[in-house]
């Protein structure tokens, strides 16, 4: 009763529920083109070259999604501030860790273990990009965002796998499209892509949905 009493509660909800999708949808687009391009740079045999580059985009990319949830929770989207650029070094950082760690161990051990370190690394990332953009915390956001770092962690373990573990590809029979002829190919590795791109829009839509709907 009081909603339809006060129909312009209603309206802000939508609108907040709205910016939350849409922000969501945007971190997840940035995130997954930056993380996809410097795995797909440095999950095989590497150079300096493709190490730097890989870098460079994961870098930006960071930026690029600090941006997002500066414009969304905060007035003050200038980026161009050290503790805002330390937000995007410090994720840019977390990437790098977790494969280095995977790749020191090894295995399915080296998988459990970078995937464990990359969800605390999130977990600290988070709160503080939360604090640098001095976003309003309240008693229902004052917890550790350990829910989204979770779901972002299991969807980059899941890219993981499907690129070192499992071997598996399915192609269509040859279709016709006027005197062209194509296959649908997929492999595991799309699969994985998949994943970490519905579990990162999960994770970026639940800190968002936090955040605006205090």
């Amino acid at each position: 009763m009081s909603v339809i009493r006060q129909p312009e509660v209603l309206g802000r909800t939508t609108r907040r529920r709205v910016v939350g999708v849409t922000a969501a949808l945007s971190a997840t687009a940035v995130e997954t083109l930056a993380v996809g391009l410097w795995f797909g740079l440095v999950i095989g045999p590497r150079t300096t070259s493709t190490a730097l580059a890989g870098l460079g985009i994961l870098f930006c990319g960071s930026l690029l999604r600090a941006g997002v949830f500066g414009m969304t929770v905060s007035d003050d989207g200038d980026l161009i501030q050290p503790r805002r650029l330390g937000a995007a070094l410090l994720l840019t950082t977390g990437w790098v860790v977790w494969l280095w760690v995977a790749e020191l161990i090894d295995g399915v051990p080296g998988l459990v273990v970078a995937t464990v370190v990359l969800v605390w690394i999130l977990v600290v990332q988070f709160s503080v990009e939360r604090r640098v953009f001095r976003c309003r915390i309240t008693p229902q956001v004052a917890d550790a965002p350990i829910g989204p770092a979770l779901l972002l962690a299991a969807g980059a373990a899941t890219l993981l796998v499907s690129a070192w573990f499992v071997e598996w590809t399915a192609t269509s029979p040859a279709l016709s499209l006027g005197v062209t002829s194509f296959v649908v190919w997929i492999d595991a590795l799309h699969l994985g892509v998949f994943v970490f791109v519905l579990f990162s829009f999960l994770a970026h839509q639940h800190r968002f949905q936090r955040l605006l709907n205090p």
